[in-house]
């Protein structure tokens, strides 16, 4: 069974970010890059209503789940890591219990294009597959969303799903989506780990 994300060591810092566990006290700088537009209008959670936003972000559950995405002490985003069970055969169930990690991130507009998204995330595949121990992430997107998916292939994940018209978006129309995935071997190996 893998650790979970309370036991990893928080913060971590890459070369120009720090990423850590993210507290109710976060919920003003979330909001603000959460509710721009271009970025609320690809978010699973609506940032239009800040009592709905603070009920949802500062859940307990949620916030277990949330790491806050600094640079020079500004936050400048926030990321989500969500274990879960792989599909297994009962009788190996156990084996299976939190050995998927699904990411999610967003990147404030004003620090887009500095390679911030893909900072985070390195280290955030860092955390699942050598401090989770997970053997597999997995993240996904509306189609149109091309910022996002750029980056996860740009991370080596592939997609192994496009779907057509599979996703209702809050405007009412249904759009395509896309997920992608990476595993623990797939990952070692295109960094010359074993």
């Amino acid at each position: 069974m893998s650790a979970r994300l309370a036991d990893v060591e928080w913060p971590r810092r890459t070369e120009r970010l720090t990423l850590r566990r993210a507290t109710a006290d976060d919920l003003d700088a979330v909001f603000a890059i959460r509710s721009q537009p271009g970025v609320s209008e690809w978010l699973t959670t609506g940032a239009d209503d800040r009592a709905v936003f603070d009920e949802h972000h500062a859940s307990p559950e949620r916030l277990a789940k949330t790491l806050v995405v600094e640079y020079d002490g500004e936050v400048v985003g926030d990321t989500m890591i969500s274990l879960g069970n792989a599909w297994s055969q009962s009788e190996v169930k156990e084996l299976a219990a939190d050995a998927e990690a699904e990411l999610g991130w967003v990147i404030a507009p004003a620090h887009q294009g500095k390679g911030f998204a893909r900072e985070a995330i390195e280290e955030m595949l860092r955390v699942c597959f050598d401090g989770l121990g997970v053997r597999r992430v997995t993240a996904g997107c509306f189609a149109a969303n091309e910022p996002s998916w750029r980056l996860m292939e740009r991370l080596g994940m592939w997609r192994e799903y496009a779907g057509r018209g599979d996703g209702l978006h809050r405007s009412g129309q249904w759009m395509d989506g896309y997920a992608y995935a990476l595993d623990a071997d797939t990952w070692r190996a295109s960094r010359g780990r074993h």
